[in-house]
């Protein structure tokens, strides 16, 4: 089912676990397969200098978490809100069609730490 860079990537997943120094964080779901993946951005000088994820889902959603996390290093915000889920199966090689909604959710749960980030500094400029 799946080709052997995601195997590699499921395998071998970087950037796995909780950042307790986030200053963004961004959850995505789907409800109909149940994967979830949240992904933590530590964003300094505008710049993402790191990024994890923690991904309850299938080997495809694991792979898609990692890929698009060591994508968006050291990336703008901005930059890495352009990142696309075509991107990361185009790294993975491919991935079912049945499973390219794991790419998606990577895409997602990425926007959503940005807004959380973009949120908080908002809300620190205004105090």
């Amino acid at each position: 089912m799946y080709n052997k860079k995601v195997i590699e990537v499921f395998s071998n997943p970087k950037n796995v676990g909780e950042m307790p120094d986030a200053n963004g964080v961004g959850t995505a779901g789907n409800a109909s397969c149940g994967d979830i993946m949240k992904v933590y951005l530590k964003i300094e000088d505008d710049i993402i200098k790191d990024a994890s994820f923690e991904t309850f889902g299938c080997a495809a959603a694991i792979a898609s978490s990692s890929v698009a996390t060591e994508m968006i290093k050291g990336l703008s915000p901005e930059k890495a809100l352009n990142v696309k889920n075509s991107e990361v199966v185009e790294i993975l090689e491919g991935l079912p069609p049945q499973k390219i909604h794991c790419s998606v959710l990577a895409e997602e749960a990425i926007h959503a730490a940005i807004n959380d980030y973009k949120m908080k500094m908002e809300s620190e400029s205004k105090k």
